[in-house]
């Protein structure tokens, strides 16, 4: 399945490696499915949105996805593609960027007849052929007619889709220059968040958090002193505070990391799919990598 993963260390700007395809560390790790593409997003000092993708169709853009990529924002998200709708393309590759914010979804949505429908001429915001670029389409209309609240958009866009479309997942990231937020819908995939103090369980303590299977890793020295809060779709280290979101959860964590959660979604999908729904190669992108 696709990863997901965010921090925010509002107001602190934050110096941090990635490595968004980090080498497989034993012939086991190397047997798993690579990603179909990789992507990281960031803000510059001036706010401005960045995102650096590929798919994994060449050795060059493998090699953009192992190389170490050295940023600085106060929030950061970085995606791994396993395809589920939409070509290898880097027009399909997460994050994707609407409105100066940037987005990336987990999950698989149908019905996009409907949802084009839905969108009429915000279709034009869509220049991919996936599902979670159009749910960010709705996201950002929904949020541009709630008056720029990104909270209120998202639950706009969410509770429209869960009612009228089939759904297998909606787990989302998406992050402003200062301020990120997490949907968890249904129970279908986990999303966890860790709310981590300067220096991290101990104290003075850099962050180094790796994903399974040689995925996703991150490194920060400087937040050895600094706090910050991270989401993920697994937990990437071992520190006792990871908790998940419980099924229909938002977590928003404001510009000076105050987080907030509640239940947005409390019912499941009215159109809830099971793998045995989905065609044979979204199947295959949702199940754990």
């Amino acid at each position: 399945m696709c990863r997901l993963f965010g921090l925010s260390s509002a107001p602190q700007r934050t110096h941090a490696t990635f490595w968004l395809l980090d080498a497989p560390d034993s012939l086991d790790d190397q047997s798993h499915r690579d990603p179909d593409g990789t992507g990281l997003g960031y803000f510059t000092a001036d706010g401005s949105p960045h995102v650096d993708k590929a798919p994994i169709a060449a050795y060059r853009d493998r090699a953009f996805a192992q190389d170490a990529r050295q940023v600085a924002s106060e929030t950061f998200l970085a995606h791994l593609r396993f395809a589920s709708t939409g070509s290898l393309d880097a027009r399909n590759t997460h994050p994707f960027e609407q409105d100066g914010r940037l987005f990336a979804h987990n999950g698989v949505i149908e019905g996009l007849d409907a949802l084009d429908a839905h969108l009429g001429e915000d279709r034009s915001l869509v220049r991919g052929d996936t599902d979670s670029e159009r749910f960010f389409a709705l996201i950002t209309r929904e949020t541009r007619e709630s008056g720029g609240d990104v909270t209120a958009g998202i639950e706009r866009a969410a509770r429209w889709v869960a009612r009228n479309l089939p759904v297998f997942a909606l787990n989302l990231i998406l992050i402003t220059s200062d301020q990120l937020w997490a949907l968890r819908y249904p129970d279908t995939h986990e999303l966890y968040v860790l709310e981590r103090a300067a220096g991290g369980q101990h104290g003075g303590r850099h962050l180094d958090h790796s994903g399974s299977h040689g995925r996703i890793r991150v490194h920060s020295a400087h937040l050895a002193g600094h706090p910050a809060v991270v989401v993920a779709s697994e937990r990437m280290d071992d520190n006792p505070h990871w908790r998940q979101l419980a099924p229909g959860a938002l977590l928003h964590v404001g510009p000076d990391l105050r987080t907030t959660h509640r239940i947005l979604l409390p019912d499941p999908p009215a159109h809830r799919l099971t793998l045995d729904d989905l065609r044979p190669d979204a199947a295959a992108s949702q199940q754990a990598a």
